[in-house]
């Protein structure tokens, strides 16, 4: 078995987890953690540590937080730690170069696309907006630009028709942490081949506003069933009835068609709330009133089925 590495990994939310936790299980030694800052969090906004670091305190791990890797003195403190490698997954601060040029063996990075489809801070909601077929894990080598450096492995994960970004992101965070470990092993018997990516072939995932999530019904029913999908469980979708929003959390296109204005209700049963779209109709399956929580569609219509009657217009100021 080649020597085990000493690995600094940086990372935050639970994508980045997943990764961690399943180099805690091989014989390398991560002799390091970097994570963001504690974040206010919850009602009383108390600082909360992040998944990565609450999982690398139960291991006895050190933690550092540092504001940012620009400053001379976190430099420093990182090459003292004299890693062979730096594993990168959804850590939140960019690297300069004299910090991915510290380890040995230099950065690498789990991207939760396949590159260079996906560029950027959120591939995984993007591709559900996009309406691709697939995505998938890339291990990248890093360097200086955003998600552009050569492709060292990838693995393909489909995109299925009920998929939301809550359940596509638990998949490709497994998925990342496996073929984590699989490059690690390439990396050290010489088998990788890095393999440059086609600049023309990126898209930008650019960061998710809430505003996203409020629903134009002038668009396609198709489009809006993947805002729903692709915006859940965060921000959620939206729209406007009677001057209160409602909060969309589930809904699918139908194969017909309406003559009425877009957003208009049109149907509204136990299989849930039929809207006009621009093209095609959207059939809402489960949805949230303000102040309660989310209810499916026969819940709704038992208790307020007064509120969609037929004619009933979503999205009016």
């Amino acid at each position: 078995m080649p020597e085990p590495l000493r690995i600094v990994f940086a990372g935050t939310p639970d994508f980045a987890a997943a990764s961690l936790k399943a180099l805690f299980e091989t014989h390398h030694n991560v002799i390091a953690v970097y994570t963001q800052p504690d974040r206010p969090a919850g009602r009383g906004r108390k600082l909360t540590p992040s998944p990565v670091k609450k999982l690398a305190l139960e291991q006895g791990i050190e933690v550092y937080q540092p504001l940012s890797l620009k400053d001379a003195d976190a430099q420093q403190e990182l090459a003292a730690l004299k890693p062979d490698l730096m594993i990168v997954a959804a850590y939140g601060l960019l690297l300069p170069k004299v910090v991915l040029e510290t380890p040995r063996l230099g950065c690498i990075n789990v991207h939760a696309s396949l590159l260079p489809r996906w560029r950027g801070a959120a591939p995984i909601h993007r591709a559900l907006l996009a309406g691709d077929s697939e995505t998938g894990i890339t291990i990248m080598q890093m360097d200086v630009g955003l998600d552009t450096g050569d492709m060292l492995l990838k693995a393909t994960c489909p995109i299925l028709p009920d998929d939301n970004s809550g359940v596509l992101h638990d998949r490709l965070a497994a998925l990342g942490a496996s073929t984590l470990l699989q490059s690690l092993t390439a990396i050290q018997d010489g088998s990788i081949r890095p393999e440059a990516q086609d600049n023309s072939q990126a898209c930008y995932a650019h960061k998710l506003e809430k505003q996203e999530g409020n629903i134009d019904w002038q668009r396609s029913a198709d489009y809006l069933a993947r805002q729903v999908r692709g915006l859940s469980p965060w921000p959620v979708a939206f729209t406007q009835l009677a001057g209160t929003t409602l909060r969309i959390w589930e809904a699918e296109s139908l194969h017909s068609q309406s003559d009425a204005a877009p957003g208009t209700v049109i149907a509204a049963d136990k299989d849930g709330i039929s809207i006009a779209c621009g093209q095609g109709v959207l059939r809402i399956t489960r949805l949230q009133l303000p102040g309660g929580t989310p209810l499916n569609s026969t819940d709704i219509m038992n208790s307020r089925r007064d509120t969609f009657s037929l004619g009933t217009r979503l999205g009016a100021a």
